[in-house]
C-alpha cells in the first residue's frame, strides 16, 4: 500500500475506528481535533494530533482550509473524512487533489451528483431505479408551497446537500410550511454548511432499507447486502440491522440490483450506500438517496459478511482493485447494532453531556461495541451525542434480539443519561421481535406508552 499517512477529519466513535483500522493496516494515522477533542479517544490512540480550531464545528471540522493544512502540515498523504462534517462535501474532495492528497471517498464529481439528493434522484432515475414523487430544490418558502400543492400534504422536507436525518422535517399542512422550512434549512446550513432544500410526499406505512455498495477503481462494484434501519425518531435511527429479515427474496434481489444499477451509473468508487423506502403491502420500493460516504451503521454488515469496510476503504483509494466479487459475498447469521446516545429519554430527548463516571461495556464474544467513552470522558455539547454503538450478532435473528437485550443490561454508563433503556425496550417489544414495525412505529407506538420504570 502506497498510503503511509492519514489525516482523521473527525471525531468521536468514527475517528477512534478509522485509527484502529489505520493502525492495524499499519497505516500511521493523525486526527485533526478541535479544542473539545484534544483528550479523546481517538487523539489517544493516534500517532500524533493536529488543532484545527475551537469547539464550535463551523470553525473547526467544518472548515476545509483547516483540514487541508492540517494533513499538509503533518505530513499526511491521505485524508479520510468519516461520516458527517464534510464527508459529502466535493470542495474536500477537490481540495485534496489540488494539494496532492488522497481523498478516501469517491471522486468530488460522485459526491456532486450522488452527495446531492436533487441530483441523485435524476441519476437514480436515469439509472431505472423507481424515485417516488419528489421535487426539485426548492430555494424558497414560496417555490415549497407551490411544488407542496402538487406532491400533495404530507410532505418531508429534507437537506439537499446531507442526510443523517439532519435538516430533515415533516409537514402536514400548508400552514405550518414557512417554519419548518426555516427550520429545517437552519439546520442543514450548521450541519452541512448548505441550507437548500427539496421536498418529497412522505409514506405514511414504509420501511427503511439501504444497500452497501463497494466501488474501485477498476469498474468493479459490488454490494454487501441489506440493512433494516426502520427504528426512527424524527428521523434517526436508533437501531439498525443486517439482514433486513423483512424482505422477500424478489424484493431483496430486486433492491440489490437496483442499487448496484446506481452505482454503476456513478462509476462509483470507494465505500457508499443506497437507502430506500420500502412499502412491502404493495412489494414495491423507492429510492431515497445515496450516501457518498461510510455508514454510522456499517458494523452490521461487517459482522455478517466478515469484511472490514474501513479496511477497504483504504484499499480502494489507494487504487487496489477489489479482492472479491459479488459471488464471493455471503451473509452469514443476523447483526444488531443500537446506537447508545447521550440522551435523556424522560426529558424530550434532551442532550446530556457530562463526564463519564462509570464505563463498563459487555465483553461476550459474539458483542462488538464501537466508542469513544471511557471513565473521566467529558461528553461535548458541541457535538451529534452518540457515545457508542452496541452490535451484536447471533446465528438467527431471534438470538440477535435475545443477546442484545442481554447486551444492554450489562452494558454499565453512570454520569450521564443514555438511550439504553429505551432501545431495551424496542428490542422487548413484541412488534420488534415479530418485524411488523415501520419508520413510525417508535413514536406513534412505542413512545406514547412508554415509561423507563
Amino acid at each position: 500500500m502506497t498510503i503511509r499517512r492519514v489525516l482523521v477529519a473527525n471525531r468521536g466513535e468514527i475517528a477512534v475506528r478509522i485509527v484502529q483500522a489505520c493502525r492495524a493496516g499499519g497505516i500511521d494515522v493523525i486526527v485533526a481535533v478541535s479544542d473539545a477533542d484534544q483528550d479523546s479517544l481517538a487523539a489517544r490512540l493516534a500517532n500524533d494530533v493536529v488543532r484545527i480550531g475551537p469547539a464550535n464545528p463551523a470553525l473547526s471540522y467544518l472548515r476545509v482550509e483547516q483540514v487541508i493544512a492540517a494533513a499538509l502540515l503533518s505530513g499526511c498523504d491521505a485524508v479520510h473524512p468519516g461520516y458527517g462534517f464534510l464527508s459529502e462535501r466535493a470542495e474536500l474532495a477537490d481540495a485534496c487533489v489540488e494539494h496532492g492528497l488522497v481523498f478516501v471517498g469517491p471522486p468530488a464529481d460522485t459526491i456532486r451528483r450522488g452527495g446531492d439528493k436533487v441530483e441523485a434522484r435524476r441519476v437514480a432515475h436515469s439509472a431505472g431505479v423507481p424515485t417516488g414523487s419528489g421535487s426539485a430544490s426548492v430555494g424558497s418558502v414560496d417555490a415549497a408551497v407551490a411544488v407542496a400543492a402538487d406532491v400533495g400534504y404530507p410532505i418531508l422536507l429534507k437537506a439537499a446537500a446531507g442526510g443523517g436525518g439532519r435538516g430533515m422535517v415533516r409537514v402536514d399542512t400548508p400552514d405550518a410550511l414557512a417554519s419548518r422550512f426555516a427550520t429545517a434549512s437552519r439546520e442543514a446550513e450548521a450541519a452541512f454548511g448548505d441550507g437548500r432544500m427539496y421536498l418529497e410526499r412522505y409514506v405514511e406505512r414504509a420501511r427503511h432499507v439501504e444497500v452497501q455498495l463497494l466501488g474501485d477503481h477498476h469498474g468493479n462494484i459490488v454490494h454487501l447486502g441489506d440493512r433494516d434501519c426502520s427504528t426512527q425518531r424524527r428521523f434517526q435511527k436508533l437501531v439498525e440491522e443486517a439482514p433486513a429479515a423483512v424482505l422477500a427474496d424478489d424484493l431483496r434481489r430486486r433492491i440489490s440490483d437496483a442499487a448496484v444499477a446506481l452505482g454503476r451509473r456513478l462509476d462509483y468508487r470507494g465505500a457508499g450506500t443506497v437507502e430506500f423506502l420500502v412499502d412491502l403491502e404493495r412489494d414495491d420500493f423507492s429510492f431515497l438517496e445515496i450516501n457518498t460516504r461510510i455508514q454510522v451503521e456499517h458494523p452490521v454488515t461487517e459482522m455478517v459478511t466478515g469484511i472490514d469496510i474501513v479496511r477497504e476503504q483504504l484499499r480502494i483509494a489507494d487504487g487496489e482493485p477489489l479482492g472479491f466479487d459479488q459471488g464471493d459475498v455471503t451473509i452469514s447469521g443476523h447483526a444488531i447494532e443500537c446506537r447508545i446516545n447521550a440522551e435523556s429519554v424522560v426529558d424530550d430527548f434532551r442532550p446530556s453531556p457530562g463526564t463519564i463516571t462509570h464505563w463498563a461495556p459487555p465483553t461476550e464474544a459474539w458483542v462488538r461495541v464501537d466508542s469513544h467513552g471511557f471513565v473521566g470522558y467529558d461528553v461535548p455539547p458541541h457535538y451529534d451525542s452518540l457515545v457508542a454503538k452496541l452490535i451484536v450478532t447471533g446465528a438467527d435473528r431471534d438470538e440477535a434480539i435475545d443477546r442484545s437485550l442481554r447486551a444492554l443490561d450489562s452494558f454499565r454508563i453512570d454520569g450521564i443519561a443514555t438511550t439504553s433503556p429505551l432501545q431495551r425496550a424496542v428490542l422487548a417489544h413484541d412488534d420488534f421481535r415479530n418485524d411488523t414495525i415501520t419508520t413510525q412505529w417508535l413514536e406513534t407506538t412505542l413512545l406514547p406508552s412508554w415509561s423507563p420504570g
